[in-house]
């Protein structure tokens, strides 16, 4: 009989450790490893140690969706209403660019207009709001519409004799216009009251395009057409300089006229005239200078005025006087959604640069508003849409679409409806000829019936460097548009013919729509810009009002008998981004933030510099003919670096990174 029994002949017993046999490499010297176990260990070390990281990744994500979530509960019972206008206002807030936000960047918070609106309207008739504190510390502004519907809607919380106290180290030309709406205006010891009033530099690239031997091949029809100057010129043109006094200085007494109304005894007119000659008369102390001229009401740093505020509200901590018992904006929007009974009426947000294709909010996609428009017109429950409209304007292809499918709502017997917000010009102005009536505020900017190609040629730039192109031909378009060897004379002449196509589509457009002879809208329109109450003077517009005339505007013609609310059509944000959002500016610390008239320079200059790439990236990226005012941008939040119409690719996305 064989023995099977395990061998322990050299152990010491039967609870001896069974012998390892010779795994490879044991014959190597003791303390020495084979180099294959070496890569292993890191590989196994490397994969734990991902693991670990994506783990606190998953645990701090859900933390932040579920932290960050605006809660419908309210913190207290009875307080301040809250508004922290961090940020800008805008129609329609940006998605969040999930690798900017976890890299620290994108940290300019955008606000909604229409919550920050819908909040203060709300609170006014709510007990549970005794006062409203507006920090405008570090506001970066807005468009002067989305500044007016704020105020006005201050003016009805004051109207309920309930307090509206502002704050700010330093106010500007936009938080000023808020703040003047307030029943106090605080600012800090060190701040003060500067209104810079619109107006400006801009930047012109001509020089440095000669410089780096780039050709810019410019299409367009429009005297007024100053889109694509800063590419042909080193300087304003004349005409371009007039138009733009003419709409500025329009803007300019709306924001005085509003402004005066608000804070009839201040001295607005001489502080702005020698605000220098103030501070001077002021012991130098711009704060004293803005108290004197009756500008402000109170001075005082921010413990100063909380302190008032708890005096109102009621304090959180008796303990500590300064801390009021505050309701924070997002918590009260969401304890208070608008109210939905009656016929549905559709809204279509058409905000931001107009696209090719589909875009995420904060761009409007021709294929995406179009679809939103669409879907609206297949809603059965839906009686009428109004389309609102915050964007200069873009491609014409996009615009087309979005204005096709506009018509196809008319066709199923739907009334349309635009409401003009702060800008509806060029692409902008396109969508809006379909609609059966047309709403604009004086502030509004819109017009700039015109339309341009842009495409550049490195010939030159290549040449520098001592490339050359050569090669053959069959047709006189062969290989053209040749960015590289030039683009030939033949398709130059192609390309201004089908801007002057466009150019005659749009004008026909516009005379069909507003029912005027052809020859008075091409005296109008040549890209000219217009101020909203001129454009009602000229027949663009048909009468004054916002999204709540527009509304009712579009009820009344639907025949809607009863109440209605508004139904939005757009692309909510998904909870992720919505937690990237709030994750985002939570980390931001604020110290980082800007604050003072230094703080604010600083800002300024990033602003400037995502206005520097939306220049560059027309230049780089414009796929089709344009319909764009690129001045009335200057009058719109810049947008986000990383947004998609923001994004300036090649070499001179890289000269302009260079600059930061």
């Amino acid at each position: 009989m064989t023995d099977t029994s395990p061998d322990t002949s050299n152990s010491a017993g039967p609870w001896a450790i069974p012998v390892r046999r010779p795994l490879p490499g044991d014959d190597k010297p003791r303390g020495t490893t084979s180099f294959p176990r070496k890569v292993w260990h890191l590989l196994v070390a490397l994969k734990d140690g991902l693991a670990l990281v994506f783990l606190l990744i998953f645990f701090a994500l859900l933390f932040g969706l579920l932290a960050g979530r605006p809660n419908a509960g309210l913190p207290v019972a009875q307080g301040a209403l809250q508004i922290d206008l961090d940020g800008i206002v805008t129609e329609q807030p940006s998605e969040i660019d999930p690798l900017a936000a976890l890299s620290g960047g994108n940290n300019l918070k955008e606000i909604r207009v229409r919550d920050v609106v819908h909040a203060l309207e709300t609170a006014a008739d709510d007990k549970r709001v005794t006062s409203v504190v507006l920090d405008l510390d570090r506001f970066l502004g807005g468009g002067q519409v989305s500044l007016a519907e704020i105020g006005g809607a201050i003016d009805k919380v004051r109207a309920k004799k309930k307090p509206v106290l502002a704050f700010a180290t330093a106010y500007t030309t936009d938080s000023y216009q808020v703040a003047a709406h307030a029943s106090e205006i605080w600012a800090d010891g060190i701040g003060g009251v500067a209104i810079a009033g619109p107006g400006g530099s801009r930047l012109y690239y001509k020089g440095l395009m000669d410089r780096l031997g780039v050709t810019a091949h410019i299409y367009r029809v429009g005297t007024f057409k100053s889109a694509v100057e800063p590419y042909l010129r080193a300087d304003q043109s004349p005409e371009a300089k007039e138009a733009d006094l003419a709409y500025a200085g329009a803007l300019w007494e709306n924001w005085l006229s509003d402004v005066k109304k608000a804070r009839p005894k201040a001295k607005i007119d001489p502080y702005i005239a020698d605000t220098a000659g103030a501070i001077r008369a002021a012991g130098n102390d711009l704060s004293k200078a803005s108290l004197d001229a009756g500008l402000i009401d109170k001075i005082g740093g921010r413990m100063a005025f909380d302190s008032r505020v708890a005096e109102i509200s009621g304090a959180q901590d008796d303990s500590q006087p300064w801390t009021y018992n505050a309701i924070p904006l997002e918590n009260w929007v969401a304890a208070n959604p608008p109210q939905e009974s009656g016929s549905r009426i559709a809204v279509v947000p058409i905000v931001g640069e107009i696209v090719d294709g589909e875009a995420s909010n904060g761009s409007a996609g021709g294929e995406t508003i179009a679809q939103h428009i669409l879907d609206a017109a297949a809603d059965s429950s839906v009686k009428a849409i109004v389309l609102r409209v915050d964007s200069p304007g873009g491609s014409v292809l996009a615009s087309e679409q979005i204005r096709q499918a506009t018509l196809a709502a008319k066709a199923k017997k739907l009334p349309v409806v635009v409401s003009m917000a702060n800008v509806a010009a060029s692409g902008g102005y396109w969508v809006a000829t379909p609609a059966d009536r047309i709403f604009a505020e004086p502030e509004t900017i819109t017009g700039s019936i015109g339309v341009f190609g842009i495409l550049p040629s490195f010939e030159q730039t290549l040449a520098k460097v001592g490339v050359t192109t050569d090669g053959i031909q069959t047709t006189p378009l062969s290989g053209q548009p040749d960015i590289l060897g030039g683009v030939s004379e033949d398709f130059n002449a192609m390309a201004q013919a089908s801007v002057e196509d466009v150019y005659a589509r749009f004008t026909g457009l516009v005379a069909k729509s507003r029912k005027q002879p052809l020859e008075k809208i091409q005296a109008i329109a040549e890209g000219r810009v217009w101020a909203g109450g001129t454009a009602r003077q000229i027949g663009l517009v048909d009468q004054f009002g916002g999204l709540p005339d527009a509304l009712a505007a579009a009820a009344k013609l639907a025949k809607i008998d009863g109440g209605y609310y508004a139904k939005y059509f757009e692309d909510e944000p998904s909870e992720f981004s919505k937690m990237l959002a709030s994750w985002s500016s939570a980390e931001q610390p604020a110290a980082a933030a800007p604050r003072g008239w230094f703080g604010i320079a600083a800002m300024n200059r990033q602003l400037a510099e995502r206005r520097i790439l939306q220049d560059l990236s027309l230049l780089t990226q414009a796929g089709s003919i344009q319909a764009s005012c690129l001045d009335c941008r200057a009058y719109l939040p810049a947008v986000p670096l990383a947004g998609k119409a923001a994004e300036a690719k090649g070499w001179l996305g890289t000269l302009a990174l260079l600059l930061k």
